[in-house]
């Protein structure tokens, strides 16, 4: 194979279609836009949801409800612990840096989801009771301090 041998994929590169030159093309006369209306004429482009003068349906459907703008908790389960030496301090720094939390500003709350068998002192901003339990019973400690 050569340079000058190397060509598109059979079917992946396409014309563009060269509207208005003459009938025999068939895209002659109106090329393409049909017949009169506001989409036949230059610059007759319409606002999504446009329905024609009528109540657009976004409008007309009842609003439900809100978004919270608070961030909820990252979760990390007893079980990924694990990856800590024993005795260590595990805080939100520690566990981005482990990569088990997407950052270090989001509160962390600690599930007690499998086991635990190394000695840490871990502090976050929640806690459920199950994980509590587990460090305590692994010798550990466990400090919550404020979320924001």
């Amino acid at each position: 194979m050569k340079l000058n041998d190397l060509q598109p994929t059979q079917g992946s590169r396409r014309e563009r279609k060269r509207l208005g030159c003459g009938s025999g093309s068939g895209y002659g006369k109106t090329g393409g836009r049909g017949h009169k209306g506001q989409k036949s004429r230059s610059g007759g482009k319409l606002m999504r949801g446009f329905e024609g003068g009528q109540m657009p349906l976004i409008r007309r459907l009842p609003k439900r409800g809100f978004t919270s703008m608070k961030a909820g908790y990252q979760i990390v389960n007893v079980s990924a612990l694990e990856c800590f030496k024993a005795s260590a301090q595990v805080d939100a720094e520690a566990l981005y840096e482990a990569g088990l939390i997407r950052n270090a500003v989001d509160p962390v709350k600690v599930l007690g989801n499998g086991d635990l068998s190394k000695t840490l002192k871990i502090i976050v901003a929640a806690a459920s009771g199950s994980a509590v339990k587990k460090v305590e019973a692994a010798g550990g400690s466990l400090k919550l301090t404020e979320a924001s």
